[in-house]
């Protein structure tokens, strides 16, 4: 049964970092998935945040975090990071670790897969106060 298992979040002022991660359980029959965070604030839509594709290592960032953020991996400990730097207000968000597999090589890591994620976390809060 796959299972992810989030930490990290919090609060923090304008400026400093957080960081994130996500655990995979239950992996072991895939093999071409990708793991990564979308965010969803009070009263917006779902907004991809990052991810990165297994096992190519492809990532994508959403434009707001480009040059932020850094997603990597241990595949060691079947974890991803999501390195936040220099947050802002308005990455004020509950963000909420996900997947997105298939059966067959390709990218599973886009700037569509938010509307195809097979499971995510119910989600940490992180807050950023100006």
């Amino acid at each position: 049964q796959v299972q992810l298992v989030e930490s990290g979040g919090g609060s923090v002022q304008s400026g400093e970092s957080l960081r994130l991660s996500c655990t995979a359980a239950g992996f072991s029959m895939l093999r071409y998935y990708s793991l990564g965070w979308f965010r969803q604030a009070p009263g917006k839509e779902r907004e991809g945040v990052s991810c990165i594709n297994i096992p190519d290592g492809v990532t994508y960032y959403g434009d707001s975090v480009k040059g932020r953020f850094t997603i990597s991996r241990d595949d060691a400990k079947n974890t991803v990071y999501l390195q936040m730097d220099n947050l802002k207000p308005e990455d004020t968000a509950v963000y909420h670790c996900a997947t997105h597999w298939g059966l067959v090589p390709g990218s599973y890591c886009s700037a569509e897969t938010w509307e195809k994620v097979n499971y995510y976390t119910h989600g940490t809060q992180v807050t950023v106060s100006s």
